[in-house]
């Protein structure tokens, strides 16, 4: 199992450079698990691809098909008090947006408050240089 933040999933979705490295991360351990909002990031980065012309409408219907059979299979760790307490604990001790604090908080909820047992998917940098602090091993597919 490893938690996979949205940046990590988008290129299953759609095709990027770092697509087949994600795929290959993916196919080696399909046992995800995400924090609550994910698939609303996901659906705002690809939004914000069709907005911008780098995705037609037909490659938004079936990236948005290939995030239902993704997210049918993930885990999801809910906004719980705990995640609550963690993010805003995260905020304080590093360079996060609150979207990623939420992230990181809710992996830590998934590890048991134990990161080096949970590996850590994402190819955001801050994202990724914050929970490694924390103490999680880093995946960062086709990098």
């Amino acid at each position: 199992m490893k938690f996979w933040d949205s940046s990590a999933l988008v290129p299953l979705l759609i095709a990027e450079p770092t697509s087949a490295g994600a795929l290959r991360e993916y196919e080696s351990d399909p046992e995800a698990v995400v924090w609550w909002s994910t698939s609303i990031e996901c659906v705002s980065a690809l939004a914000r691809r069709e907005r911008d012309g780098a995705l037609t409408s037909d490659s938004m219907a079936q990236a948005m098909s290939r995030l239902d059979a993704v997210a049918a299979a993930w885990r999801e760790i809910l906004p719980i008090p705990n995640v609550r307490r963690n993010a805003i604990r995260l905020l304080r001790v590093h360079s996060l947006s609150a979207a990623d604090a939420l992230q990181l908080a809710a992996a830590m909820i998934a590890a048991e408050e134990h990161p080096a047992t949970l590996p850590f998917v994402t190819l955001d940098s801050r994202l990724a240089l914050a929970a490694e602090r924390e103490g999680f091993h880093i995946v960062r597919p086709g990098l």
